[in-house]
């Protein structure tokens, strides 16, 4: 994997890197401005998540995970934008192998560029990249049931529900029930299981 730490590619009106230590400046602006867009869906923030040298560390590490094959996670950024501008962040993480071939997926888009289609556009993307590069048979998703715009999305995707669990995580003050989503990839190879 340690070849595809510089990977990126391009969809009609989106640039999607893999996140590196380079795009540390962009995520604090993109906290700051979402503050409250993101508080009823996200897990407590770290009091220095709009600090470049959060995101130093923090990207350093993702870089580390995806060179071993156990998480990837992507900016994406706007085409026709001037300078960089971080729209929307995408991560596959909790990556098990073996008989598994699995990972849990979480987003993040801009309240700006919302309603666009720019998130499905992104995750299309880098769902067919996880599915062809890291060879995964199945991605699961969860959504607080109150998050309509994550159930559609998702639906559009090709996810299909395949639960609740409960008290799942611990948001805006209280443990929240999750819906749960998987997609299963369709051209698994499971010749390369045995």
């Amino acid at each position: 994997m340690s070849e595809l730490l510089s990977i990126g590619f391009d969809t009609a009106r989106l640039r999607i890197e893999v996140a590196a230590p380079r795009h540390a400046p962009l995520h604090p602006p993109f906290f700051a401005r979402n503050r409250a867009h993101f508080a009823p869906w996200d897990p407590p923030r770290s009091p220095d998540l709009e600090t470049v040298e959060y995101w130093e560390t923090q990207l350093e590490q993702a870089q580390a995970e995806f060179a071993e094959g156990r998480s990837a996670r992507f900016v994406v950024l706007e085409r026709a934008a001037a300078a960089p501008r971080l729209i929307a962040r995408t991560n596959f993480s909790q990556i098990f192998r073996g008989p598994f071939q699995s990972c849990v997926l979480g987003y993040q888009i801009d309240r700006e560029f919302e309603g666009r289609g720019l998130m499905h556009e992104a995750l299309a993307a880098c769902i067919t990249f996880m599915f062809r590069d890291f060879k995964l048979h199945r991605i699961q998703a969860a959504f607080r049931s109150e998050n309509a715009r994550s159930e559609r999305l998702l639906a559009r995707l090709g996810f299909e529900r395949i639960g609740v669990a409960r008290d799942y995580l611990f948001i805006d003050g209280a443990w929240r029930d999750h819906v749960l989503m998987a997609l299963i990839n369709p051209d698994f190879d499971a010749a390369a299981l045995r």
